[in-house]
């Protein structure tokens, strides 16, 4: 039997992408703040969640987000 070793990193960054996805940035945030997982170099961090994106691509994102009637 093989036990897989999941590496925390990865699944720490796997999990914020999923709430980022799901919940609006700042409920995000808030939930990051109270778990403490801040407590790390946030820059890096961020620069990992947000590489792929650009101010218009976020900008779209909360548009769409703020737009979403079936959200309330």
């Amino acid at each position: 039997m093989e036990i897989k070793v999941i590496n925390e990193q990865e699944n720490l960054q796997e999990v914020m992408q999923v709430l980022l996805t799901h919940l609006e940035p700042s409920k995000v945030m808030k939930f990051w703040a109270t778990c403490k997982l801040s407590e790390g170099d946030y820059l890096q961090v961020k620069e990992k969640l947000f590489a792929k994106e650009t101010v218009a691509s976020l900008y779209a994102k909360i548009k769409e987000y703020q737009d979403d009637e079936t959200i309330l």
